[in-house]
């Protein structure tokens, strides 16, 4: 029986098993491994944090995903097929670990920062 998100033991595996289907993604993968070429030793724990604090209000992210976002546009051109796919997955991966009000809350906030960044970013 799935659980909940509970705390960041949880956030953790979400995000861990999130990216490696996204490492392995023939849709955007790229974007995260050739153009981005992500450094995956910086790039989760950050996540962790992330959403660790979109959840629980954690206070411990500081980052500027947004700017990340624009950055990476400029590099190699993102359209709604990325930001759709990006939602898709991560819907996937959340449905297939948990269930309950905080993940139903997770994937909200994801389809709205999707959204939102979707929205900024394209429209430089």
């Amino acid at each position: 029986m799935k659980t909940d998100i509970r705390h960041r033991e949880d956030i953790k595996k979400l995000v861990d098993r999130f990216y490696d289907s996204v490492k392995q993604d023939e849709v955007i993968g790229y974007l995260f491994n050739d153009v981005a070429k992500v450094n995956w030793e910086t790039h989760l724990p950050k996540m962790y944090n992330f959403w660790e604090n979109i959840l629980f209000f954690a206070g411990n992210y500081d980052g500027n995903p947004m700017q990340k976002h624009k950055e990476l546009h400029q590099k190699s051109t993102m359209n709604k097929l990325h930001f759709d796919h990006w939602v898709a997955l991560f819907i996937y991966t959340v449905d297939s670990l948990f269930q309950g009000e905080k993940a139903e809350e997770i994937k909200h906030r994801a389809m709205n920062i999707a959204s939102a960044m979707m929205y900024k970013t394209l429209s430089q």
